[in-house]
C-alpha cells in the first residue's frame, strides 16, 4: 500500500509540474543593438500560468528575422548587411498564437578600440593590488 500511495504522489507532482503553461513572452535583450559580423543572443522569457519566469530556447520558440539568420538562440547578421535595424519575431511552437515582435537597432559604431593585451591587463590588476594594501596598511 505505501508503494502504491508513493508512486501517485510521484504522478501527482509530475502532473504538477508539467500543467505549467507559457501564458505570454517577452524578449530581455542583453543588448541595446545587434553586432554585424557577430552571433547576438535574442533572450526570450516565458511567463508561466502560476507568475513564475522561465527562459525558452530554440526548442520551444520559432525564431523568425528580416535578417541574418538563427542558430538556436543566437542571430548572425552579416557584415555586409546595410539596414538600420532588424525585426524579430519569436512565436512559441506549442501555442502559436503566443507570439512577440520586436526591432532591434544594428550597432553603427565599429569595433575600433584596440583590447589590451594580456600584460597590459596584469600590469593593472598589479597596480590595483598594490594600490589597495597601500590603503589598508
Amino acid at each position: 500500500m505505501r508503494k502504491i500511495l508513493v508512486v501517485l504522489g510521484f504522478i501527482m507532482m509530475a502532473n504538477a509540474v508539467s500543467a505549467q503553461k507559457v501564458d505570454s513572452i517577452y524578449f530581455h535583450l542583453y543588448t541595446d543593438s545587434l553586432k554585424k559580423g557577430f552571433y547576438n543572443y535574442i533572450n526570450v522569457d516565458g511567463k508561466m500560468s502560476d507568475g513564475t519566469w522561465a527562459p525558452l530556447d530554440s526548442s520551444e520558440i520559432l525564431f523568425i528575422s528580416d535578417a541574418g539568420f538563427f542558430k538556436g538562440n543566437d542571430l548572425f547578421i552579416d557584415s555586409s548587411y546595410k539596414g538600420e535595424t532588424v525585426r524579430v519575431k519569436a512565436i512559441l511552437k506549442s501555442n502559436p498564437a503566443i507570439h512577440k515582435e520586436t526591432v532591434i537597432y544594428i550597432r553603427k559604431r565599429g569595433f575600433t578600440e584596440p583590447l589590451k593585451t594580456n600584460e597590459e591587463i596584469l600590469d593593472e590588476m598589479r597596480r590595483s593590488s598594490t594600490k589597495s594594501r597601500q590603503r589598508s596598511t
